[in-house]
């Protein structure tokens, strides 16, 4: 069964595919679940975080260096990867902020946007579709937008009077939020690290981060996946301008989130079918 069984992840930016959801997709892969990523933009304006690859040639071509670094992390993956062909809207900055750059994905109309995502879902036929919450998980405006085109492309695929000239209606069954960076999480590998005699990276964010159970209910579905860890790190280091090896990504090493937090995390946001909750499978009610 697991044969016929697709997964649809879909992100705003290169990257955003191996820092979320990186080493369950990497899970699903190995057991025959055919995985697709949905990359809304190019990245084309995003910073380059990564201080040795912070040179001028770099900067003058972050598109297709960063089309380069998509192309290595599907390979570690297994995925398959298309673009929707928006354009990176930025992170703005300032008080009052500024306006978002013209035709810029966080700019279009949402019906516009949803449109290449329906025309993706009703070809590649996915059974679960995931994406951010109604926050974009933190608020990028093309984070937000993508959140917004996901819901709009779910509820749109199915219907034989939507988008008619963009294939045949499929309807997805299910709909996922990821939930990477809570705090139950981030309090376990604290925790983890301080019983190692360890220098805890997050001890000064949850001095501020208060507990928040009504947030960590929405948490349905936990994907036990901690063996593809190294995978999902793999991936990250494949987005060489985004990620510094030396930097807080891989501040905690692997042993401790093995130990300390082997799963990642979702919330069940749409279902035309019936699963039994708490989950620990994104097909759960499928197979």
């Amino acid at each position: 069964m697991s044969g016929e069984l697709r997964l649809l992840h879909v992100h705003a930016h290169p990257d955003d595919e191996s820092s979320k959801g990186a080493a369950s997709t990497a899970r699903y892969v190995a057991e025959g679940v055919e995985v697709l990523v949905a990359t809304c933009t190019g990245g084309e304006r995003g910073s380059i975080l990564n201080p040795k690859m912070d040179r001028p040639e770099v900067l003058a071509n972050i598109t297709e260096i960063r089309r380069k670094e998509m192309d290595a992390a599907r390979e570690i993956l297994g995925i398959r990867q298309e673009w929707l062909g928006w354009v990176d809207s930025g992170y703005p900055e300032g008080d009052p902020l500024p306006p978002l750059p013209d035709g810029c994905f966080a700019a279009l109309k949402v019906e516009d946007a949803a449109a290449p995502l329906v025309k993706l879902i009703r070809e590649f036929r996915p059974q679960v579709v995931t994406t951010y919450d109604e926050n974009g998980g933190y608020p990028h405006p093309d984070h937000v937008m993508c959140h917004q085109i996901t819901v709009a492309a779910f509820e749109a695929a199915g219907d034989a009077d939507a988008y008619p000239e963009l294939g045949a209606p499929w309807q997805p069954l299910k709909l996922y939020y990821h939930h990477t960076f809570h705090r139950e999480r981030m309090k376990a590998l604290h925790d983890e690290m301080i019983a190692r005699g360890l220098k805890s990276p997050y001890e000064e964010r949850l001095k501020d981060w208060k507990p928040d159970p009504e947030n960590e209910r929405r948490i349905t579905t936990r994907v036990e996946c901690a063996e593809y860890f190294g995978v999902r790190d793999q991936a990250l280091l494949a987005h060489a301008t985004q990620i510094d090896p030396d930097g807080a990504w891989f501040d905690v090493p692997l042993a401790v989130h093995q130990a300390a937090w082997p799963t990642e995390d979702y919330e069940l946001a749409r279902s035309v079918v019936e699963s039994e909750a708490p989950e620990n499978d994104l097909f759960a009610g499928l197979r």
